[in-house]
């Protein structure tokens, strides 16, 4: 059985959302893109690295996997934009996108496509970004890791990765560091149902 781990970066309020550049995701009028660039340093990029070094395919949404196909073959040599070109991509779509960026595979229902691949034998699954698929995931119960980066910036909009309609659960921080920079990155696993008490 395939691991699926949700890396994602998001702002203190939990918003994912163009983190990258003003011309990644400006739907819905956001007017933020490239928030993380200010927090980017070494220690993040070794940590990023550390992340694709091991075995991975990747599993996207069709709008991450546009971003990053215009993107990463232009970088192919570097320690995060070899893994990414040299991945399988799995792509959820409900649409026919080109898939030009490989090797790449169509997924078109993204609960019953992305169940039925983590039973297959294979390396972990990551899901970069990706807002609504992560959603989808989460409410699927297909979701094993977390590794979430937490930026010191407040938004105030824009797409997040815990939005209306999740369904409440436990997580265990199993691993954490912070960077010069203030970036907390956390990694977490679910942990059940939540529980409740009082002081």
């Amino acid at each position: 059985m395939r691991k699926l781990i949700v890396t994602t970066m998001l702002s203190l309020d939990g918003v994912m959302q163009a983190p990258g550049g003003p011309e990644e995701d400006p739907s819905v009028g956001f007017a933020f893109g490239g928030w993380t660039a200010p927090f980017v340093d070494d220690q993040g990029l070794e940590a990023k690295a550390a992340e694709l070094s091991v075995p991975f395919d990747l599993l996207l949404g069709r709008r991450t996997y546009e971003i990053f196909a215009g993107y990463w073959p232009n970088d192919p040599e570097s320690a995060i934009g070899k893994p990414l070109n040299n991945a399988t991509k799995y792509v959820a779509s409900r649409s026919r996108p080109s898939l030009d960026w490989g090797p790449s595979v169509l997924i078109a229902d993204a609960a019953e496509g992305v169940a039925a691949l983590k039973q297959e034998d294979g390396p972990e699954l990551q899901v970069h970004g990706s807002a609504n698929l992560a959603q989808t995931l989460i409410r699927h119960g297909l979701v094993d890791e977390y590794h979430l980066w937490i930026f010191p910036v407040v938004l105030g909009q824009g797409k997040r990765l815990l939005d209306d309609g999740t369904i409440p659960a436990s997580l265990r921080l199993v691993d954490s560091k912070v960077s010069k920079t203030g970036v907390f990155m956390g990694t977490y696993e679910p942990a059940g149902e939540v529980v409740t008490g009082s002081f």
